[in-house]
């Protein structure tokens, strides 16, 4: 041969027998000369004997691959002779000539049959129409199942909606929702609530709102903890008193109840919340009310605060000692700086420590007020923004009024010595106090609150020891009660 490699001739015949009438493929691998052909093509003429093939030489068949297919059994006349077999091999080159240049891809033979008449312009616009038609029938189907979809998920989400409620009124409280949050009422009505102190509840028969009372308290949500079908959750007032209450999933009423569940755990810590419950007698170690807890019959948030705070106030209120002691802990507790405490002040004061602060101020001014008063004292107020400094030996802030220099007032010294020439004997100012004393320290007196008595003296500096004496006693006596 001319060729390093022999001339593979594949012939692959398939046969879908779902259709009349078979496909015949002839796939060429590699040009081949016309002589190799020839001779590979007698070789494998003579070689096969099938009745298929025989059929096929002597031409009882309508096609080379139909001859494999039928079942009819062969005539004793159709004998291959040599002469059929040239004209075969013949046949089969000349097919091979025809196809030369198609070298390299796959021939298809097909049958006269399978030949379609070309569509008219109307049969294929019908054909079209159709198309167009079966495709919108599909896009109408997939919104329509997305309309269901939508509408299902609106129904559910209707369901579990959880609406606003209008409290205006006890007498119309069993047409309202036991649970959601509560809308701005601006003043449309008093509903008659009796709200109750937290300290004023108990498990003993004693207390002053014992067991099974129903109440209404309002109070900040100190912690909440929900778990399957409990919850309960501790209340807050005046950063003191704390009281347990708690909500248990009703089976007779299941659906209301998860609802209440859902909306409890909607809740954050630190929202003010109206709540009504019953109390009921129980041993609470967590919360100042030890002996007694509120169980929830309906819940409303008046005020909802952020679920993310700067800092929690139970941050707020540990001591340095316990923060510094966790910090060689798994879990230590957050350092709280100066700064971020005065940033957000109104936080930092609800802590139990420091907004005892605050009450421990009022309760020093009101004390020293009522002594005073007991001993024949007036208060006055001064001016505070003044032409000049009222003590020459200390710092004075000065502003612009109107073109004129003004000092804040340093103390009320000069005017209560004005009081006394005015004869009233006896006087005494609660207010602001500025010096502009430059300080390296964060803590210095720029701005105090002064308490400052003034009072004539009839024979002795002892008068006013008396008097001083008695004021600090009654401060300090009642402060511990």
């Amino acid at each position: 041969t001319k060729h390093q490699s022999p001339i593979p001739i594949i012939i692959t015949i398939l046969f879908p027998w779902h259709y009349n009438n078979p496909t015949l493929f002839l796939v060429k691998r590699e040009a081949a000369i016309e002589s190799e052909f020839m001779v590979s093509a007698q070789l494998m003429l003579l070689f096969l004997s099938s009745a298929g093939i025989r059929r096929a030489v002597c031409g009882n068949g309508p096609s080379f691959a139909s001859a494999f297919l039928t079942k009819a059994p062969l005539a004793p006349s159709a004998a291959v002779s040599s002469s059929s077999a040239a004209a075969a091999s013949a046949a089969i080159a000349q097919s091979w000539v025809r196809y030369q240049p198609l070298r390299g891809t796959t021939v298809r033979f097909m049958s006269s049959t399978d030949a379609t008449e070309e569509k008219t312009d109307e049969e294929k616009a019908a054909i079209k129409a159709a198309r167009e038609e079966r495709k919108a029938e599909k896009e109408r189907q997939k919104a329509a199942k997305k309309a269901k979809k939508a509408a299902k998920a609106a129904a559910e989400e209707a369901a579990n909606r959880i609406e606003e409620v209008t409290y205006l009124s006890v007498s119309e409280e069993e047409s309202y929702a036991p649970f959601g949050d509560m809308s701005i009422v601006m003043s449309r009505s008093r509903s008659g609530r009796d709200f109750a102190n937290a300290a004023d509840i108990g498990g003993s028969d004693d207390a002053k709102i014992g067991p099974g009372s129903k109440v209404w308290l309002r109070g900040r949500l100190n912690s909440i903890r929900v778990k399957g079908g409990s919850c309960f959750l501790v209340l807050r007032q005046n950063s003191f008193d704390t009281i347990q209450a708690c909500f248990f999933k009703d089976k007779e009423n299941p659906e209301q109840s998860a609802k209440m569940i859902k909306y409890l755990k909607s809740l954050t810590t630190e929202s003010m919340v109206d709540l009504e419950g019953v109390v009921s007698t129980a041993e609470v170690r967590s919360c100042s009310i030890q002996d007694a807890e509120l169980v929830i019959s309906r819940i409303h948030s008046v005020s909802k605060a952020d679920a993310q705070l700067p800092f929690l106030v139970e941050d707020a209120a540990r001591s340095e000692k316990e923060v510094d002691e966790s910090q060689d802990t798994d879990r230590p507790f957050p350092r709280l700086g100066q700064e971020i405490r005065l940033d957000h002040r109104w936080l930092d004061l609800r802590a139990p420590a420091n907004n005892a602060i605050m009450r421990i101020q009022s309760a020093v001014c009101q004390l020293f007020r009522e002594s005073l008063y007991s001993q024949g004292f007036v208060e006055i107020h001064t001016p505070k923004l003044i032409a000049g400094e009222s003590e020459s030996g200390a710092g004075v802030f000065t502003t612009d009024y109107f073109g004129t220099t003004a000092c804040l007032a340093q103390s009320p010294q000069l005017y209560k010595q004005m009081a006394i020439s005015s004869d009233i004997d006896r006087v005494f100012e609660i207010g602001p106090v500025f010096r502009a004393e430059n300080s390296k320290t964060r803590r210095h007196l720029c701005e105090f609150t002064g308490l400052d008595l003034e009072m004539a003296i009839n024979e002795h500096y002892m008068e006013t020891l008396e008097v001083v004496h008695v004021m600090f006693k009654h401060i300090f006596e009642n402060l511990e009660t």
